[in-house]
């Protein structure tokens, strides 16, 4: 009887420990970014090219100059470093940036986090000893429940051994690190993938691949990184024979992909057939080889491929740098240089170097070419170049101020996904032709609002300039993955074949909106706005400094800075910052500014008969920034505003609401805010975070109206949860009575938006709750838009969601005003000020355009 019990009270325990392992999601722990990653600018420090500045520190900590070398450079001429003084200092601002950016407020970029709770004994007892021991029998009697019970599916290991890394070359395996950080922050911006980073001192082949075959256990994947050629040949081939999970060396195969995507789309706008081309290559390293093997397998002709490098073309007899993995492209020929094999050309593949393809021999190809110039950061050949000896090219570069970027993670963290999700034991040649067509067709597609706004606001046309969609759209998940997934199912290596590929792309979708790639449709339309003038309240704070020299970088806005010039200047020096005042942004000095008498007469006459005097006109006017900045709004000096870096917040809203006012149907009263937070759970609306206290069911209704409004600028559906106290009638105090009549008035005057109330958070969040308590609610699905019945409620929910998720806040966005006009708050970073100066000239532009219309 004593051991019966015993057993049964153990089987209680590994059903709960079993349970637990697998439920929210698979294992216990997930990687999270420790650095924002909301624009380009953040991935370009996360990533290539800020990432080579932290690399090039461990490199010269580990090997200080000798007094040899020290002296040797000395003796560079005055006229060398006078010539590369430009280029030095351009540097030095990304790296500075850089080293700033992967050592505050932590080192690294990356963390693991727990994803199981761990608040009390009995959840100590389930993720460790002694409920751990029920999933590790499950594991040992089916390894296949390692995918139930473990993050094994979504991990993978990106390995390097530090020999090729990006453009520093063989830096070793310690300097590399940064790098690697990078790629798993890709990994999980773009997918959602967990990844360790593991750098090896393993220089050799041997070495390497028991090293990495070792690591099969751990990872549901392995993605090799920055491995020099031809070992990484080498390496590779043998980890797919020893490894039962997919192995993938993505600067070859990743290039490949979006290379032969290019090839497919220019071939179709040339009409041409790929077996009928010839295609000449500069470069014959890993990528460049590996985008030959996958064109081959895509129709191209093995006599049609002319290969060359610095040694000039791979022909029968070379000896320098031949290897077996060049030999099926060597030919029998007295051709020794580009020039020779140029001729007739219709694709120019470049990997090489940047110049080696000069504009005359252009004149050589065949008509309708395609150039691939890839050698980063600067090219084979510049695009204008190309362009002005032969109007009729469709160009690539690796660059993204170019048109048709060749960019690597345009497909690798969508090709790990749909491998992960379907259990496959490979990434085989059917699996990346379908990545490879996916990308092709999805530039071909006619896209929908949502994807336009990832394309500078305009929707794209397939063409010459748009042979390959952009790195942040956001349909490459839902297009890739499945695709991936099906080929994986398909020829056979998925161990857990996807049975309803409707529902896979529905979790896929999801993951959209979790991401942080939300606001990149705000960023891109704002980049293409006519009314891009913003003035800043705060012009002297240091984040607004920094704010103006990434919008103008970015392209995003036209910075008017209102503050005192001397103290501008000075502080633009102590920042490092590169812009100056009159010629890169607008200036107003407060203190003396020719337009003083023009503001002061608009502000008596907008605001004399509110109790303004004519002298508290002028002192508001002389010493009121918000006050200056409203005006110069109002007066058609600047398209939008923004304001609140220091100062109360009603202060502000009491001198925008005076000056600017609302727009047409709208009360002063009626002004509200809305905030979003972005955190890895996903992102959530809030209202009214910051103005009316106590408002009416009303105010509620229209503050609910004017959100849903702004939410699909983004692109989002808006689901609006009216919440409270009460859930759909469960108390009648005053407050849940507001809710319920505020409720009853969106259903009268926005009968097609989804909305409902009053209801608890939880009902909110969670469909299946909301369900058992009314199965009839209008709200379908998970609210994003949660709307409280007083400022206490809605402004607490905000700041501790966004201390507990370490959520992104972006707001408020002040809304019901006449004018973009936004006030922030003290606590803002500069990427705040950022963001909001995006959704600042996204709504001007709207504006703009809505006077056009009724013009």
């Amino acid at each position: 009887m004593e051991g019966e019990n015993k057993k049964a009270a153990r089987s209680d325990l590994d059903e709960a420990a079993l349970y637990f392992h697998k439920h929210p999601r698979p294992g216990k722990l997930e990687i999270q970014a420790t650095k924002p990653l909301g624009n380009q600018r953040d991935l370009a420090l996360a990533y290539s090219p800020g990432v080579a500045a932290p690399c090039r520190c461990v490199i010269w900590h580990r090997e200080k100059p000798t007094l040899h070398a020290k002296r040797a450079s000395r003796q560079h001429s005055r006229e060398a470093r006078m010539e590369g003084e430009n280029k030095k200092a351009a540097r030095s601002d990304l790296d500075e940036a850089a080293l700033y950016f992967h050592k505050h407020p932590r080192p690294g970029k990356l963390e693991i986090q727990a994803t199981k709770p761990l608040g009390n004994q009995r959840d100590l007892a389930l993720a460790y000893s002694p409920g751990v021991a029920a999933p590790c029998l499950e594991i040992r009697d089916n390894p296949a429940t390692a995918a139930d019970y473990t993050a094994r599916a979504n991990l993978v290991g990106v390995v390097s051994n530090g020999s090729a890394v990006l453009g520093l070359g063989n830096i070793g395996p310690l300097a590399s690190k940064p790098v690697m950080e990078g790629k798993a922050v890709l990994f999980k911006k773009f997918a959602g993938i967990d990844v360790f980073d593991i750098e090896i001192d393993a220089p050799d082949i041997e070495r390497m691949v028991e090293t990495i075959s070792a690591l099969e256990p751990t990872f549901g994947g392995i993605n090799l990184e920055d491995i020099k050629a031809p070992e990484c040949f080498e390496v590779e081939e043998r980890l797919k024979a020893r490894m039962a999970i997919p192995v993938f060396h993505d600067d070859q195969h990743g290039t490949a992909i979006i290379v032969a995507a290019a090839v497919l789309n220019g071939l179709e706008f040339a009409g041409k057939t790929i077996s009928d081309i010839k295609i000449v290559t500069s470069g014959a390293g890993a990528a460049a080889l590996a985008c030959l093997n996958l064109l081959v397998l895509l129709g191209a002709r093995v006599e049609n491929i002319w290969v060359t490098d610095r040694f000039g073309v791979a022909y029968k007899g070379r000896v320098d740098e031949m290897d077996r993995w060049k030999d099926p492209y060597v030919k029998d020929t007295e051709a020794r240089t580009l020039a020779d094999v140029l001729p007739g050309a219709d694709v120019f593949l470049g990997l090489s170097a940047a110049g080696v393809l000069k504009p005359e021999l252009l004149q050589h190809m065949a008509p309708k070419p395609l150039i691939l110039a890839l050698a980063n950061p600067n090219p084979e050949i510049m695009p204008e170049a190309a362009r002005a000896a032969r109007p009729d090219a469709m160009i690539c570069t690796g660059r993204s101020d170019f048109p048709n970027q060749v960019n690597n993670v345009l497909c690798f963290p969508y090709i790990f996904r749909g491998a992960l999700d379907c259990g496959a034991s490979a990434i085989n040649e059917e699996m990346k032709m379908a990545a490879v067509r996916a990308i092709a067709a999805l530039a071909r597609e006619e896209p929908s609002d949502v994807a336009a706004r990832a394309y500078s606001g305009e929707t794209p046309i397939f063409g010459p300039d748009f042979l390959i969609p952009s790195p942040f759209d956001p349909r490459l998940i839902l297009r890739i993955a499945p695709a991936v997934a099906k080929a994986a199912c398909d020829t056979g290596v998925a161990t857990r074949p996807i049975t309803d590929m409707t529902v896979y792309i529905d979790t896929l979708n999801r993951f959209v909106f979790r991401s942080g790639l939300v606001m990149k449709p705000v960023f891109t339309m704002a980049k293409t706005s006519s009314a891009k003038r913003v003035i800043y309240a705060d012009g002297e704070d240091e984040r607004v400094l920094r704010a103006a020299q990434v919008v103008l970088e970015e392209g995003i806005a036209e910075p008017i800075l209102i503050g005192r010039p001397h103290v501008i200047e000075v502080r633009l020096k102590r920042y490092g910052l590169r812009i100056k005042p009159g010629v890169d942004f607008g200036l107003i000095n407060p203190e003396d500014d020719p337009r003083y008498r023009h503001y002061v007469d608009l502000l008596i006459e907008l605001a004399g008969r509110r109790g303004v005097t004519t002298e508290a006109a002028r002192t508001m006017v002389r010493t009121d920034n918000t006050v200056i900045a409203a005006l110069a709004l109002k007066r058609g000096d600047a398209d939008a505003m923004v304001c609140g870096l220091e100062g109360r917040f009603e202060r502000h809203l009491r001198n925008v609401t005076l000056i600017i006012g609302p727009r047409a149907g709208i009360k002063d009263h009626d002004l509200s805010t809305l905030s979003m937070l972005i955190s890895q759970r996903g992102i959530i609306f809030l209202t009214d975070t910051h103005v009316t206290v106590d408002p009416t069911a009303e105010e509620i209704a229209e503050m609910t109206v004017l959100a849903a409004e702004e939410i699909q600028r983004f692109g989002i559906e808006p689901k609006a949860a009216l919440l409270s106290h009460s859930d759909f009638g469960s108390r009648d105090s005053p407050s849940a009575l507001k809710m319920r009549q505020a409720a009853a008035i969106l259903a009268r005057i926005a009968p097609d938006l989804q909305c409902d109330g009053e209801m608890h958070a939880d009902s909110a969040l969670s469909e299946q709750l909301r369900q058992r308590v009314y199965p009839h609610s209008r709200l379908k699905g998970e609210a994003n838009l949660l709307v409280f019945p007083n400022l206490d409620s809605a402004n607490i929910t905000l700041t501790a969601l966004r201390a507990m998720m370490d959520a992104l806040h972006v707001g408020p966005i002040l809304l019901g005003t006449d004018r973009p006009a936004h006030i922030l708050t003290p606590s803002v970073t500069s990427r705040g000020v950022v963001n909001m100066t995006a959704l600042a000239v996204v709504e001007a532009a709207h504006k703009a355009q809505a006077v056009v219309n009724l013009g």
